[in-house]
């Protein structure tokens, strides 16, 4: 063989060597990367899995639906069995969340690959994204035409056992418009995230107080002015009720410094007001520092039995990261009823 057809043949070695190499490299780097963090820009085609805001949505991005924050496609059940209806989870035991992925969305179609982490954090709004938020779970999920149901096991679960929780699909097909720090406009914004903050209040008539706790948070990086509306669905006169709120001695001197600015309430203790209001009532003027989230108390109690439920809605009100004034920070729906001693 002549040196030049010598030449051309180690040429020809060297360059399918090369292209071997490279075409391994690149399997052996994508078996590697994690599903969630595969570039947007590898993905073959669109796909589009959504998780239900409200019993509306059909996985519109951004949508004005509210409440944001009480998502019918979360449950918590005791057993790995479905519950009909969300439980409070029980303390210290193992619960299961049950989250429905619905395929496909309307900017997508096909079999969808990602994972479904679930997060939790204290009851109330303006949590911080993801500083304020635990992951509680993940599941690697196929997704496919129709609605898939994937069960998480939460073990351990921490006292007093209220919480918020928050649902990510994380997809390489499927990304997220964008997250910031708002919670609520990063749920508004993409339809991969679903948040609920349901609470079952069961109250002994004639017992003692039930206590929630619920925090109001400020995203921003200079300090805002909040409200904290509270809303009764009827009435909770209806079965004797009472709301009471305990601010903690910091929030409510903040309260008083700030004006006492309120309607339907009225101070009852050094560190408590009362909602006295039968349907609507709020606390207004309250300081929040950059990034700081503060808790309180909320006691409810009744002296009378009822034979239905009543909502009782508590909701931050401030301004966010995209330039709202006033918009809703999350809240929380209390489902209220009563048993006899």
């Amino acid at each position: 063989m002549s040196s030049a057809g010598r030449r051309v043949r180690r040429a020809t070695v060297v360059g399918l060597t090369a292209a071997m190499l490279t075409g391994l490299l690149a399997v052996t780097a994508a078996a590697a990367v994690p599903v969630e963090a595969v570039p947007a820009a590898a993905a073959a085609a669109r796909t589009d899995v959504y998780i239900k805001d409200t019993t509306a949505d059909v996985g519109v991005e951004p949508h004005a639906l509210n409440p944001l924050w009480a998502s019918p496609d979360i449950k918590v059940c005791p057993t790995a069995i479905e519950c009909a209806v969300s439980q409070n989870p029980i303390v210290g035991v193992t619960n299961y969340l049950f989250i429905k992925l619905r395929n496909p969305g309307p900017y997508g179609s096909g079999a969808s690959n990602g994972v479904l982490r679930v997060y939790r954090t204290t009851p109330g709004g303006g949590a911080v994204w993801p500083t304020h938020w635990t992951q509680i779970g993940a599941a690697n999920v196929v997704s496919f035409a129709g609605v898939t149901t994937v069960t998480i096991p939460w073990t351990g679960v921490p006292g007093p056992g209220h919480f918020c929780l928050l649902a990510r699909w994380v997809s390489a097909t499927d990304p997220m418009t964008f997250e910031g720090p708002d919670i609520s406009t990063n749920t508004r914004h993409n339809n991969n995230i679903a948040w609920r903050n349901v609470d079952s209040v069961q109250l002994a008539v004639g017992g003692s107080p039930a206590v929630r706790p619920f925090a109001i948070g400020n995203s921003l990086t200079v300090p805002s002015r909040n409200e904290v509306v509270f809303a009764a669905a009827e009435p909770l006169q209806a079965i004797g009720g009472r709301v009471v709120v305990d601010l903690g001695p910091e929030l409510f001197e903040r309260w008083r410094a700030g004006g006492a600015v309120g309607t339907g309430v009225r101070a009852v203790g050094r560190t408590q007001v009362e909602i006295v209001e039968p349907t609507r009532a709020s606390l207004g003027n309250l300081a929040l520092n950059p990034g700081e989230r503060a808790e309180f108390s909320l006691l409810f109690s009744a002296t009378a039995d009822s034979q239905r439920e009543i909502s009782f809605t508590v909701t931050q009100f401030g301004p966010d990261s995209s330039g709202a004034r006033s918009t809703d920070l999350g809240g929380v729906q209390y489902l209220i009823s009563t048993v006899k001693r």
